[in-house]
């Protein structure tokens, strides 16, 4: 990863720390090595500081009071509390969707299916997950609704090493992908009603995922780990 050149220091060092947590490079419960980061990004300690700040109010590190700081851990219960809300919001930015989008808008979204699918196909599992967020966006911004995408937004990013987790088996890809086929099908008859009912399950269905092991924790472990 190269070093961080130019300005808007703390935003850019949060997006490079938000990158590391999500692609696991920084685990859950891994202490945060200021001096490591500021060197690895050619930065000093406090736009590090500022950015750390920025991803503990995303949830995405905690702060520890004359310790610095660590990447939260996730439990079950965690990951399912957010998945409830998101579901609901996702399922609502569906129906609406449905109302507003327009004919281009469907098939851009159908085109960007289309090459998921080709990414499904040859197992490519990072394109994959590119395509596959940028359909879940599409179907937000066709809402038109600017505060569900906010709080969606805040939301995914808690999760998001979650939902797009690299240990997916493969009856599970499977059945993702079957869900976005029946997805692309209720946006084009406009059937809000059925779109929002999809999305709310096929974010449901993603703890399968997040159970894995070293993706999240059940509680007993966190309460030992923190004792």
């Amino acid at each position: 990863m190269s070093k961080i050149q130019h300005r808007s220091l703390y935003l850019e060092v949060a997006d490079r720390v938000r990158e590391l947590i999500e692609q696991g490079d920084l685990a859950p419960g891994e202490r945060i090595s200021e001096k490591q980061l500021c060197e690895r990004f050619g930065v000093s300690r406090t736009p590090l500081r500022e950015a750390l700040k920025v991803l503990a109010s995303e949830g995405l590190i905690e702060l520890l009071p004359n310790r610095g700081a660590r990447v939260m851990r996730l439990t079950l219960k965690m990951v399912k509390d957010t998945y409830d809300l998101m579901g609901t919001l996702e399922g609502l930015s569906g129906e609406l969707a449905c109302q507003n989008i327009s004919d281009e808008g469907i098939k851009a979204i159908r085109a960007l299916h289309d090459e998921m699918l080709r990414h499904y196909h040859d197992r490519n599992l990072p394109e994959y997950f590119k395509v596959n967020q940028k359909i879940h966006e599409g179907i937000l911004a066709a809402s038109a609704n600017e505060v569900l995408q906010e709080m969606y937004s805040n939301l995914s990013q808690r999760v998001k090493r979650v939902r797009y987790s690299k240990k997916m088996t493969d009856d599970f890809w499977r059945r993702a992908v079957q869900d976005h086929e029946h997805m692309i099908l209720a946006l084009e008859s406009r059937d809000g009603k059925r779109l929002g009912q999809i999305l709310r399950d096929h974010l449901c269905n993603k703890l399968e995922v997040a159970s894995l092991a070293g993706v999240i924790e059940n509680e007993k472990t966190l309460d030992t780990v923190n004792a």
